[in-house]
């Protein structure tokens, strides 16, 4: 069994024994814990009680997080002509059609999220295997496929998140750095909880949301009270 070093075995004594506490006093503990030479990235992670594999228990959406996320996000998109100028001066890192499709298709991925016009669908769809397994694919419900690229594009740049449950029925994501204050930390967990429980869909039965973990990139995690993510 491998050793784990001195900073890990201190973290992961200073969580021992401590499970569903209130939002901030799993944030103090995660804060206090993270103590990596770049500021971590603090991830939320939600067990819900859906069967994605089928169709009316898949959970997916967005949500804008009211401090952001603390990274830069580069986004691409599959315009032309006035959509296409009106995705630059929005502050787009890349902008193309034919072109872009030949570069992704070419292994070359360079943005964390994808918008496009609904014309240019016929274009990204052919991208499907690429990007689907990426989570990058366009698609109108989270509105990365829209005519009004401009605000897509200053939403993504500004702190919105997209989550989509997984397999086992568990989503993941972020919720903002370890270096952000605490409040501001709170409060996106809650947002990013509150969106998550908005978008219960009809087909779940039971206990919808069954535990929720936080975490920073390089700690322990440590599960918060349900009852207290989704207080408003």
């Amino acid at each position: 069994m491998a050793k784990h070093g001195k900073r890990i075995t201190a973290a992961r004594a200073q969580f021992a024994g401590k499970a569903d506490l209130p939002v901030s006093d799993a944030l103090a503990l995660i804060k206090g814990a993270a103590s990596a030479k770049f500021d971590e990235t603090v991830e939320i992670s939600m067990n819900l009680g859906v069967d994605p594999r089928h169709a009316d228990q898949m959970v997916r959406g967005v949500v804008n997080l009211p401090n952001g996320t603390g990274r830069t996000v580069r986004v691409a998109v599959f315009a032309r002509g006035p959509k296409a100028d009106e995705a630059r001066e929005a502050g787009a890192d890349i902008v193309g059609a034919e072109d872009l499709m030949e570069t992704i298709q070419g292994g070359t991925i360079e943005f964390d999220r994808c918008i496009a016009t609904p014309d240019m669908m016929p274009i990204v769809g052919r991208l499907g295997k690429i990007l689907g397994p990426r989570n990058l694919m366009p698609n109108p419900k989270v509105g990365t496929v829209t005519m009004d690229v401009a605000t897509a594009v200053k939403n993504a740049k500004g702190g919105e998140v997209q989550f989509k449950v997984e397999k086992a029925g568990i989503i993941q994501g972020s919720v903002g750095k370890a270096s952000f204050d605490a409040e501001k930390l709170a409060e996106n967990v809650k947002a990013f909880v509150a969106a998550v429980n908005r978008a219960k869909p009809a087909g779940a039965k039971g206990v919808y949301m069954k535990k929720i973990s936080l975490s920073s990139t390089m700690g322990p995690g440590v599960s918060v009270a349900v009852s207290d993510a989704v207080a408003e």
